[in-house]
């Protein structure tokens, strides 16, 4: 199981009309500031995800995660000292007319200035990926982000996965694909050179993040793939269940599943992979 695979379709009915934009930026900073601002900053500070002079493509779908990391960075350009520039991406991957209507309209509203370009991989995905269409989809969309972004002229594409991705990353791998990888804040990209991948809502949970749209009255949008709508028993979906029935008992289940991947003892474990070359413990028994 990779850390590319896809993360399902969020489905969010706002609770109120629109904020105005004013009132919506500012609840980011200050209603939202512990649990969204604050661990924002504090993952690009802490894994270094923004330097001076980067030019950054910050990947868009119009879903709830990358409409608010889109007004994260905003507001850090805005109010932050590291001098850098923001290009807001979107790849359509064969949207349905409405769908993309939503997407711009939303977009418009926050003040997001959207760069949409067109490719045909839901089309491509169905054709030739019909049993694992998320983890093909996934694949082709960062690949085509990529080469999108470089055209550009940017250093790094930004991912707006968060604190929840990670820890079912986490689980996914242990217990369907048998070994132990998480979600990393930041990698090089393989196939483009000088092109880094960065998820700067590495610890924000995603409740918080539901709060903030629903707060804010705006109505993203799910997966928009009727490929993925046709599949039944998404692995991700049963994984994040096992995760709220274990916090019933254990409240902070979802933070020592995170944590785990700093705390990996090397003398108490029985292999390790270090990029193809694979290693036994007992090299040093």
């Amino acid at each position: 199981m990779s850390d590319i695979a896809g993360k399902g379709c969020d489905i969010l009915v706002p609770f109120n009309e629109r904020k105005p934009l004013p009132e919506i930026e500012r609840s980011i900073i200050k209603k939202y500031r512990k649990h969204i601002w604050t661990k924002f900053t504090r993952a690009i500070n802490d894994y270094e995800l923004v330097k001076e002079g980067d030019k950054i493509a910050v990947a868009v779908s119009g879903g709830k995660d990358s409409m608010l990391m889109a007004k994260l960075f905003q507001e850090l350009k805005r109010h932050g000292r590291v001098n850098f520039e923001l290009v807001f991406l979107c790849m359509d991957p064969g949207y349905h007319e409405n769908i993309k209507e939503l997407l711009i309209d939303n977009c418009n509203y926050l003040n997001i200035p959207l760069q949409i370009y067109d490719s045909n991989i839901f089309e491509v995905v169905d054709r030739i990926a019909k049993d694992y269409p998320c983890y093909m989809c996934a694949r082709m969309r960062r690949g085509a982000l990529y080469s999108k972004a470089q055209e550009l002229g940017c250093n790094k594409v930004a991912l707006g996965h968060h604190f929840n991705d990670v820890i079912e990353t986490t689980m996914l791998n242990v217990l369907y694909a048998g070994n132990f990888k998480t979600m990393l804040p930041k990698l090089k990209a393989k196939n483009f050179e000088n092109m880094e991948l960065i998820r700067p809502m590495y610890y924000i949970e995603e409740s918080y993040i539901k709060r903030f749209t629903q707060n804010a009255g705006i109505w993203p949008l799910n997966c928009a793939c009727m490929i993925a709508a046709k599949k039944v028993g998404n692995k991700r979906y049963e994984i994040k269940e096992l995760i709220a029935n274990l916090k019933k008992t254990f409240p902070d289940v979802d933070k020592s599943i995170f944590k785990s991947a700093e705390n990996v003892s090397m003398d108490a474990i029985l292999g390790w992979e270090k990029g193809k070359e694979k290693h036994s413990f007992l090299e040093d028994f």
